[in-house]
């Protein structure tokens, strides 16, 4: 499938980029990719989480009354977790939420995101940006250029580049990444994925594996 490239100004360029359709596939990969989104949002989580038992808790272990002949229930000690204040029972503990999936898989998520963008006519390829010094500016007339402005989209470059980065990273619905720091949460959560014309080849290679 070819695409053409455009400029910073939103207009059709005469240079073309070719996504190879031989690593695309033409069915819907569903399950893989809840299994993948799953697991990234699981791995965001700390799992730090801790609550108390009875017996880590501070305080008196004397028996509060003796155990029969009161007419009441045993209770122990007021670290008990019937009382407020007492131990918890069962509590959360701190724990990894982390699951692993193989590359294999991981790739097919990718390569079947990218497909059905492809497909939504939601994918643009621009120029190589370069920018000496920071410039928000600069982003949000690129933007408004291919009429994104309003619109979640991820831009994909070939290599991280700072002043690109600091100009892009106050902006709401905008997010760059480079193709290493690529990940499938990001492609399926914007709407509209804009690649540079240096990270084609590079996501080809990626896809190939």
């Amino acid at each position: 499938m070819e695409l053409k490239i455009l400029d910073i100004k939103g207009n059709y360029t005469d240079k073309k980029i070719e996504f190879r359709d031989d690593v695309f596939f033409k069915k819907s990969y569903r399950h893989s990719i809840y299994l993948e989104i799953k697991r990234y949002l699981l791995a965001q989580r700390q799992g730090t989480h801790k609550s108390k038992e009875r017996g880590e808790l501070s305080g008196s272990t004397k028996k509060l009354h003796r155990q029969k002949g009161t007419g009441g229930s045993r209770k122990g000690d007021i670290k008990n977790p019937i009382f407020r204040g007492g131990g918890r029972v069962f509590g959360p503990k701190p724990r990894k939420y982390i699951t692993k999936l193989n590359k294999r898989t991981k790739n097919i998520v990718k390569k079947s995101i990218i497909e059905q963008k492809l497909v939504q006519n939601k994918i643009l390829i621009i120029e190589d940006l370069k920018l000496n010094v920071p410039k928000t500016k600069f982003i949000l007339n690129l933007l408004k250029s291919l009429q994104l402005t309003d619109k979640k989209s991820l831009m994909i470059i070939g290599e991280m580049n700072k002043n690109l980065y600091l100009s892009s990273r106050n902006l709401n619905n905008f997010k760059l990444l480079s193709v290493s720091e690529l990940d499938c949460f990001s492609l399926i959560n914007f709407s509209y994925i804009i690649f540079s014309e240096n990270s084609i080849n590079k996501i080809n290679h990626l896809l190939s594996i």
